[in-house]
């Protein structure tokens, strides 16, 4: 499904990436479910500049509507594709907007990608992760060349690991090139492997996607993942460690949401995109 038709609210328009764009709370959203996703960064030819994908979710909507953080919005404006990762913004979209708009997890993106696009001598390049996820990605997935550089804890505040992050890129042309350190860390860092210039591929912010991929951290059931509750799961499964995310990170994207709703021109959404459409 690479383009699921005209939604209730809200005009389209093509993206960077040529691809039909609708604004959900202030990001303009392209209309591309996780296949169609996947075909769409596959076919970008190899050898082309670095341009790299974002996947916002609950918590990554609300730094760049309710905390000041210019990195984080210039990373996200200089995207080449912006794909809906959150169930819970989904669910927003469609109650509050009338706004039907494509699921496209980082997650799924990434497994499909690997499943059935990435062949076996495309080389890759990961920036985060660990050596056993190199081994397990190469193992599961048949790779020839991975490349793998993991920057120190809190490198982000270290120009010159930053820098190293950036540079190792540049040394190691991919066709893909995976961002696994964690948001805001990787979009920033995409947006300065951009920045910089002479890199290839597609970087791709997702997350803990490839740990899902190759079974290092498990994933929520289906019919939860569908239901929203993606954030139940891992909730549960690491209630220390998730509080925050859930709690201070996410929940906010609801107030985001209900002050749209008033007034969604200041999100840059359609005047009619009020969920009476």
């Amino acid at each position: 499904m690479t383009d699921p038709g005209p939604s209730p609210a809200g005009p389209k328009h093509a993206g960077r990436a040529g691809v039909p764009e609708i604004v959900f709370l202030g990001v303009p959203i392209a209309r591309l479910d996780a296949r169609g996703a996947a075909d769409h960064i596959a076919a970008r030819a190899p050898g082309q500049p670095f341009a790299y994908v974002v996947t916002p979710n609950a918590a990554q909507f609300t730094r760049l509507n309710e905390l000041s953080d210019p990195r984080f919005h210039d990373a996200y404006d200089h995207a080449w594709l912006r794909l809906l990762d959150g169930q819970v913004p989904r669910m927003l979209a469609r109650r509050l907007f009338g706004l039907d708009l494509p699921h496209a997890a980082g997650s799924d993106v990434t497994l499909d990608l690997l499943e059935r696009q990435i062949q076996p001598d495309d080389p890759v390049t990961l920036i985060g992760g660990s050596d056993e996820l190199r081994r397990r990605l190469i193992e599961r997935f048949g790779l020839s060349t991975v490349h793998l550089h993991v920057p120190p804890m809190g490198f982000i505040r270290d120009a010159a690991a930053v820098e190293a992050c950036v540079d190792f890129v540049l040394a190691h042309p991919a066709r893909y090139v995976f961002l696994v350190a964690g948001s805001p860390q990787s979009e920033y860092l995409a947006r300065q492997i951009d920045r910089r210039g002479g890199a290839v591929g597609v970087g791709l912010c997702v997350g803990s996607a490839l740990n899902f991929a190759v079974g290092l951290v498990p994933r929520a059931p289906s019919w939860l993942r569908q239901a929203g509750l993606e954030w139940a799961y891992r909730l549960m499964r690491n209630p220390v460690g998730h509080a925050r995310r859930v709690f201070v990170d996410s929940a906010p994207v609801l107030l985001t949401a209900l002050k749209a709703r008033r007034d969604p021109a200041r999100y840059g959404m359609a005047p009619n995109a009020t969920g009476r459409g």
